[in-house]
């Protein structure tokens, strides 16, 4: 039996897309060339997932000479934020709150970003109370 279909990137999918957030639109062998540190696959594998993640609408691909040139057709914000959205829901039963304590129970945090988040949680409840 078929496993069913993801609702968000795959670990290699989110790879391959943070590489295109970066950079641009890039060939199947330039995105092949920035995986070699997270995961040496050969072009052909590349083309494949790449075209996969076209059927899958994560990618749109133009013929640019004698290549394809992929280019992203989700933004990293709102896909960080779905994906980020369900294991909030799913982990932590929906509560932001349970996932903050968890990341500063966890966290090795310095001074400076101390302050960073004090400034950020007091923009937000100003946001709120406003």
């Amino acid at each position: 039996m078929a496993r069913p279909a993801s609702r968000h990137p795959t670990e290699l999918e989110l790879e391959i897309l943070k590489i295109l957030w970066r950079q641009g639109p890039q060939t199947p062998r330039e995105v092949r060339d920035g995986l070699v540190s997270f995961r040496d696959l050969a072009y052909t594998s590349v083309v494949t997932i790449m075209n996969i993640m076209v059927g899958k609408g994560y990618l749109g691909r133009a013929k640019t000479g004698p290549c394809f040139t992929y280019k992203t057709r989700v933004s990293e914000k709102a896909t960080t934020r779905r994906m980020l959205r369900d294991m909030v829901n799913r982990v932590f039963g929906g509560s932001p709150a349970a996932v903050m304590v968890n990341l500063l129970e966890v966290a090795d945090l310095d001074e400076t970003m101390v302050r960073e988040l004090r400034a950020i949680l007091k923009t937000t409840m100003e946001k709120i109370n406003a």
